[in-house]
């Protein structure tokens, strides 16, 4: 008894050659960019939280380093700027505060400790491109806090 194959079996098989390969390719891209995308976008978060960090450390040095609260926060904006750019890092809305205790409204003045906070938003890349909105973006802060000094002269403490 012979077995009866379908005519166009032999066909068939010959059609499919190499058609493996062109699914494993396109697979491999609808995989290889989102994967991609994704590593990025943690660099990019990263570095801006190395820059968040390292901007809060430099203004609150800035601010306890001044002679009074207003060039303190000026000086302290400046580092804060200052820091994120060499960094590289993209941060938006970049905000820096500014508390003191126990002299809240004098922070040179005897022992206060100093807390500095850095705020601000880094989008994510690319993103708005492909989906054609609004970036979606990650919130960042980092604070520092530091002695004003001990060995300084309390004047009016109220």
């Amino acid at each position: 008894m012979t077995r009866c194959r379908a005519p166009y079996a032999a066909d068939r098989r010959r059609d499919e050659r190499g058609s493996g390969l062109v699914e494993l390719v396109w697979v491999g891209l609808l995989l290889l960019i989102p994967l991609t995308w994704i590593v990025v976008s943690a660099f990019w978060v990263q570095r801006a939280a190395f820059a968040t960090s390292g901007a809060a450390r430099a203004a609150g040095r800035a601010y306890v380093l001044a002679g009074t609260d207003r060039l303190g926060l000026a000086r302290a904006e400046a580092a804060a700027r200052q820091a994120v750019a060499d960094q590289g890092a993209q941060l938006r809305a970049l905000r820096v505060r500014v508390s003191c205790t126990p002299y809240r409204h004098r922070c040179h003045n005897g022992t206060s400790v100093v807390t500095v906070t850095v705020t601000g938003r880094v989008q994510l890349p690319v993103l708005p491109m492909i989906l054609g909105g609004g970036a979606p973006s990650l919130h960042l802060d980092a604070a520092h806090t530091l002695p004003v000094g001990q060995y300084q002269e309390i004047r009016d403490a109220d």
